[in-house]
């Protein structure tokens, strides 16, 4: 069975993985603002409309303990950010910037290869057959990538490369 809705994927597989981003868009997870962050990061996507702010609370070890987020977007930002609180909840900071790095190798690069143990966040992979979403997809895991590495510049998607351009 693939770990992502490809063409070649059965119908049913497809509309599963449909489903799970529509789920995480009407109800997105970790949605809301965390008492204490102490690493946050703005995204803007001014073609599409996305706005996020991702809060983290990260401990001395280096684990992050707690992630949320807040902002208006389409069905595919908003699930994509929800779905990336999942995933990095618990993990510690260089597996989150891995996560990133598999994220974009499959949404920017289409390296399928990497989809790999993914879980979850393999629902996101289709979204590389529609280049123009691909920005609405990574916004969120721009935004954490700068919140991560503390970076104070908002992640903005016209600073971002897309299969496109």
């Amino acid at each position: 069975m693939p770990d992502s809705p490809s063409d070649d994927a059965p119908p049913d597989l497809r509309d599963l993985y449909q489903e799970v981003i529509f789920d995480h868009y009407r109800r997105p997870r970790h949605f809301g603002h965390l008492p204490q962050p102490n690493r946050c990061a703005q995204g803007d996507n001014p073609l599409c409309g996305d706005r996020l702010e991702l809060e983290l609370q990260v401990d001395g070890a280096g684990c992050i303990q707690d992630v949320a987020f807040t902002g208006e977007g389409c069905a595919i930002s908003t699930a994509s950010a929800s779905l990336l609180t999942e995933a990095v909840k618990g993990k510690r900071v260089d597996e989150a910037l891995t996560l990133f790095a598999q994220m974009h190798d499959i949404l920017v690069d289409g390296d399928t290869g990497a989809e790999v143990g993914l879980g979850k966040l393999a629902v996101l992979a289709g979204v590389r057959q529609f280049p123009a979403r691909v920005k609405c997809a990574m916004l969120a895991w721009h935004t954490l990538r700068n919140a991560l590495t503390q970076t104070a510049q908002v992640a903005r998607t016209e600073d971002l490369s897309t299969p496109e351009g």
